[in-house]
């Protein structure tokens, strides 16, 4: 059975982000690379206006890429109902500079039927480990469909 949103998703692969239901994910402008149910990568490049006064990226930016992409990821399981975060838990392992390029790929850990746990790795382009998070998801009154 086909899934809708992750054909939506699939359908964005290589495009920036823009124009989307998130006027925020609109301003980080990504571009999905890769999307499959319960799992989303989204590309970002790093810019002075994400940048702390030391010039590398700001924590705050870091925790807003991974919330976002985890959004999306709870969104590809084409739920009945709206999940919002109850946490975010984010680990800054390694600085990332203005024009570096940032993959950042959210994962469904365990789905329950009003919490979804998801965890997030953020990495530059050679594979160096910038950032991991973990965030629970639960589910809202408010219907989808």
């Amino acid at each position: 059975m086909s899934n809708p949103i992750v054909e939506i998703f699939t359908s964005r692969i290589g495009k920036v982000n823009e124009g989307g239901p998130s006027p925020v994910g609109n301003w980080l402008a990504g571009s999905i690379q890769e999307a499959k149910e319960g799992e989303i990568k989204v590309k970002f490049t790093v810019r002075k206006d994400m940048t702390n006064p030391m010039g590398t990226i700001h924590g705050g930016i870091i925790s807003l890429m991974c919330d976002e992409v985890i959004g999306m990821t709870c969104f590809s399981l084409n739920n009945e109902f709206h999940f919002t975060s109850i946490n975010l838990n984010v680990d800054f392992l390694s600085a990332a500079k203005e024009g570096d390029i940032l993959d950042v790929c959210a994962k469904v850990v365990r789905k329950g039927r009003t919490i979804i746990n998801m965890e997030c790795i953020v990495t530059n382009e050679s594979g160096k480990l910038i950032a991991k998070s973990q965030q629970n998801m639960v589910r809202t009154h408010i219907q989808l469909r």
